[in-house]
């Protein structure tokens, strides 16, 4: 990805006179004001049509409004800022009322399908997840894994397992402070099987690593230097656990976010370590609702505008705002994604219920049957009792009632697993 192109220094602009008059102007005002809305960076208002008007004054313009009201942080030398403009305090809003308000229908509200969709949903984020950071596998291939509990076969499928398993030790530890210690232990856990095992669960010691364009082989970021990664740690725990100053969650998790994968503590799975602790914290912060997105499937699908974010942060004295609202959009569309997937969801379940009424099953049994109804994947006695978090013999038990009720069949193995798959014409 290219680089952002550097914008120019503000304090030689403005000791400049003549150009410092042309900043009152009414035209450059109007222009710092509604770009300043949108928060661009000088990299995108230098290709803004603003015809007779002095870009660099009205860049000028919009940075010292924006010191005006930027708020800083201080990480052991790091020093960082943010704004919050009205866009994205609306999107913080909008977050905030569809995390706590009737997101979920009262018909799929249970305790048993709500877990069902939580593993549902960590399977799908460990997935993308690793992904990023350039797993390579197919999504089907990889729940498949985790649902019948294989053994990973190479580090693609390791980096999943470990993601996977990462994502359930973070809602372990919701009441605990953030310490390094606890970052540790989730580079641990993310690591296993997949680097040096003297580097797993370490901060690195050395300053080998850099973050390099696979495309241009430019070195887009240096991380800090080893010796100050223990005390930037420390200082980025101080300010999680504190709350003194109020910093809003979904913000704050963001932050955390940005420092981990900015001051790239280990020598590998940085960008692992960095989305699981926005999770534990937005979680640990009440956003129950987290627990059943994927934020890492939406970047993703996203990933140009994912580092470019990082680097207009870089590139404009550490300005995090453009991390900031880029990760509020994918916030906001993996809400908007899961609330399409309940709506189907339920439609689906309508339908399924309706189709095999009369076949004598209990509730569960019945969701088994509607999920299969719409869907052209196979089960097996494991994969029934990770994904619906029942034991062995219930899911034995379930499994011999829809074959009795004529709705499944068995149609392969694999190895010495039978695998079931939906009987289409049980009607017939």
């Amino acid at each position: 990805m290219k680089k952002p192109r550097s914008p120019p220094d503000l304090n030689t602009l403005i000791r400049n006179e003549d150009f410092a008059k042309q900043m009152l102007s009414e035209d450059v005002f109007e222009l710092a004001s509604r770009y300043n809305e949108a928060y661009l960076h000088w990299d995108d208002l230098y290709y803004k049509d603003v015809g007779h008007v002095n870009r660099e004054a009205i860049w000028a313009t919009m940075k010292l409004v924006r010191r005006s009201s930027s708020r800083h942080l201080k990480f052991s030398g790091l020093d960082i800022q943010y704004n919050l403009p009205d866009a994205f305090q609306k999107q913080i809003h909008e977050i905030d009322t569809r995390s706590t308000t009737g997101i979920m229908p009262p018909e799929l509200m249970d305790k048993k399908r709500s877990l069902i969709y939580s593993v549902s949903s960590t399977m799908e984020e460990s997935i993308a997840s690793s992904q990023i950071e350039g797993a390579v596998t197919t999504a089907k291939a990889a729940k498949t894994m985790l649902r019948e509990n294989k053994r990973p076969k190479n580090k693609s499928e390791q980096m999943i397992v470990n993601n996977y398993d990462a994502m359930k030790f973070i809602k372990t530890v919701l009441t605990k402070d953030l310490t390094p210690e606890l970052i540790c232990d989730i580079h641990r856990i993310v690591s296993k099987g997949t680097m040096d095992e003297n580097c797993t669960g370490k901060f690195r010691d050395n300053d080998d690593i850099v973050v390099i364009d696979v495309l241009t082989e430019e070195v887009s970021h240096q991380p800090v230097v080893h010796s100050k990664i223990f005390p930037m740690v420390k200082d980025l725990c101080d300010f999680v656990n504190s709350d003194v100053t109020f910093v809003h969650p979904i913000v704050k998790g963001i932050i955390i976010h940005f420092m981990l994968a900015y001051m790239h503590p280990f020598q590998d799975g940085n960008g692992r370590v960095s989305r699981a602790l926005f999770y534990w914290y937005t979680m640990k912060k009440g956003y129950w609702l987290m627990e059943y997105l994927s934020i890492s499937k939406c970047i993703k699908n996203h990933s140009g505008k994912y580092y470019r974010a990082f680097m207009l942060t870089e590139t404009d004295d550490n300005d995090a705002t453009y991390f900031i609202g880029y990760n509020l959009d994918i916030v906001v569309e993996a809400i908007g994604i899961f609330e399409k997937y309940l709506k189907k969801k339920l439609s689906d379940q309508r339908f399924g219920l309706a189709e095999i009424e009369g076949a004598g099953l209990n509730m569960r049994q019945k969701m088994i049957a509607a999920d299969m109804i719409r869907s052209v994947d196979q089960i097996s006695i494991e994969s029934l009792r990770r994904t619906y978090q029942v034991s062995v013999n219930t899911a034995r038990s379930d499994i011999a009632k829809l074959r009795e009720a004529g709705l499944i069949q068995p149609s392969s193995r694999d190895g010495n697993k039978i695998l079931y798959s939906y009987v289409l014409d049980n009607k017939s």
